[in-house]
């Protein structure tokens, strides 16, 4: 089949290429019978032919497991606070939704039960890696390499200690986060850099340079950090006047990496308690 197909490219002109000169006046016209007829569909498209999507989306990510039950991820005394921070949030920034769920944050902050429901009791990841496309043949090797990675991985803590708002590459989104800046940020850094050398490996876009890793509890549409740096005042200066015993402390372990690949999820790594 390679070689009949072949056959046909070597009929057409070179893809940008000047045709051929002939020498001698006119072009000399084949006869009827040397020319090749059109080649077969099923040839140029055969049963298992990718088509137009030759690459897989994939998201590489860390998930936190709550410090007190593996069933959530924010532990039942940070809920409270962060449901009143997240009430202030939304009085300042009125088009926020909850992260994944896509609940419009000023409805879930009418109902608290709901709000700690549907936002709060919920899995948050930390990204270890860009959201990049992998060609499909890459995939096998991909996850092979990350789980060889992070085989010898062990427990730690990491504490998610200041708010802080992000805006995606193309400033489509903006994201109310909470930062790690002390507590697991060198060992989230190892991880990183781990996920790095694998992309490098393929040929993929690498994490960025200063590394913040971060949990988004709320989004909005286009750039608004003017006013999320608004609402993150608002919330500091509230924390500000608490107690320390009432001030929220989100304190999570490492437990799993798990990596995305369009609707298939692969483990790669899992920590015992």
């Amino acid at each position: 089949m390679d070689a009949l197909m072949a056959s046909y490219a070597s009929d057409s002109d070179s893809d940008g290429g000047e045709p051929a000169a002939v020498s001698g006046g006119a072009p000399e016209v084949p006869e009827p019978s040397a020319l090749l007829p059109p080649p077969p569909l099923d040839l140029l498209h055969p049963p298992n032919f990718v088509g137009m999507i030759p690459c897989a989306p994939i998201s590489l990510n860390l998930i936190s497991d709550d410090v007190l039950s593996a069933d959530v991820v924010i532990p039942s005394d940070a809920r409270k606070q962060l449901a009143l921070s997240m009430k202030r949030a939304a009085s300042l920034v009125p088009d926020l939704y909850a992260v994944d769920a896509d609940y419009a944050l000023s409805e879930l902050c009418k109902d608290e039960q709901k709000l700690e429901k549907v936002l709060l009791s919920r899995e948050f990841h930390v990204s270890l890696g860009r959201p990049v496309a992998v060609q499909v043949h890459q995939i096998d090797s991909f996850v092979a390499m990350l789980r060889q990675k992070f085989q010898p991985q062990q427990q730690y803590c990491m504490e998610f200690n200041k708010w802080e708002h992000f805006v995606n590459d193309d400033c489509t989104r903006s994201f109310l986060s909470l930062e790690v800046t002390r507590t697991g940020l060198p060992e989230i850094r190892k991880q990183i850099l781990m996920v790095d050398e694998v992309y490098r490996l393929h040929g993929l876009p690498e994490f960025y340079t200063n590394p913040r890793p971060h949990i988004s509890l709320v989004w909005a549409l286009g750039d608004v950090s003017g006013k999320l740096k608004q609402a993150i005042k608002d919330i500091e200066k509230y924390q500000s006047s608490m107690s320390s015993l009432q001030k929220c402390n989100v304190r999570c372990k490492f437990s799993r990496v798990v990596c995305k690949v369009g609707k298939k999820v692969y483990d790669i790594c899992k920590v015992a308690d």
